[in-house]
C-alpha cells in the first residue's frame, strides 16, 4: 500500500526548451498527477489562460505575498517575478496528489533545500541553435530578449548535474515517453511503500486452520 502523501516532480529547463508544454501534457495523461500553477508578474502570452498556465498578478500583489512568506520559492527571471505558493503545493501533496512543478534553476535550488525527496528532472534542447529558433518562433520575443534568454540558458544548463534525470526534447512525443518512464519508475520506488502496511500484512504470524475430519 502506498503512502498517503503525494510525490513532487520538479522540472527545469532553459526558456524555450518546452518544459511547460511537456508538464501540461503529462498531467493530462496521468490520473493523480497535477501540474502546479506558478504565480508570475509577466503578462499572459497569446493563448495562455489565468490559473491554468500561470496565475497572473501585479507586482505589488506579488511583493505582498513575499512579505507574508507565501512562496516556498520565488525568483526574478528575465525581468519578471515567478513564485510557487506553499499552501497550494502542500494542499495537493497532503491529499495524495502527485505534483509536477516546472520552475527555473533558481527556484529548483530553493525547493531542493525543503524537499530533499523530490524528483528533479532537467529538460535540454537538442542544441543552442535549435533553442534560438524556438525562441524566434515566439512572436512576443524581441531580438534583445532572445539574446538575454540565450545568455541565461548557458548558465542554467551548467546546473544539469544537480538533477536526477536529464531528457533531451528533440522530438516532443519521445520526450513525453521518457518523462512517463520517470513518473512510472518513481511510483514503484520503495520510498512510496508504507512500512506499517508491509509489517501488518507480511510480518505477523499466520495461523493454519485445521481441516475438519
Amino acid at each position: 500500500m502506498k503512502k498517503n502523501r503525494g510525490n513532487l516532480f520538479i522540472v527545469s529547463a532553459p526558456s524555450g526548451a518546452g518544459k511547460t508544454t511537456l508538464c501540461q501534457k503529462l498531467s493530462s495523461i496521468f490520473p493523480g498527477l497535477r501540474h502546479s500553477v506558478s504565480y508570475t508578474t509577466r503578462s499572459a502570452r497569446p493563448g495562455e489562460i489565468n490559473n491554468r498556465d500561470y496565475t497572473f498578478v501585479k507586482e505589488d500583489i506579488f511583493r505582498k505575498m513575499i512579505k507574508k512568506d507565501e512562496f516556498i520559492e520565488w525568483a526574478k527571471v528575465h525581468g519578471n517575478l515567478y513564485g510557487t505558493s506553499g499552501k497550494r503545493l502542500e494542499r495537493m501533496l497532503n491529499r495524495g496528489i502527485n505534483v509536477i512543478l516546472d520552475i527555473d534553476t533558481q527556484g529548483a535550488e530553493q525547493i531542493r533545500k525543503k524537499y530533499i525527496d523530490g524528483v528533479y528532472i532537467f529538460i535540454l534542447p537538442p542544441s543552442m541553435r535549435i533553442l534560438k529558433e524556438r525562441l524566434k518562433r515566439r512572436m512576443c520575443n524581441s531580438r534583445k530578449e532572445i539574446e538575454k534568454r540565450l545568455k541565461r540558458a548557458v548558465d542554467e544548463i551548467r546546473d544539469y548535474k544537480k538533477y536526477n534525470y536529464v531528457i533531451i526534447n528533440d522530438n516532443f512525443e519521445d520526450a513525453i515517453e521518457e518523462l512517463k518512464s520517470v513518473i512510472l519508475s518513481e511510483r514503484l520506488h520503495t520510498k512510496n511503500i508504507d512500512p506499517l502496511w508491509v509489517k501488518k500484512n507480511f510480518f505477523r504470524p499466520v495461523g493454519l486452520t485445521k481441516k475438519k475430519k
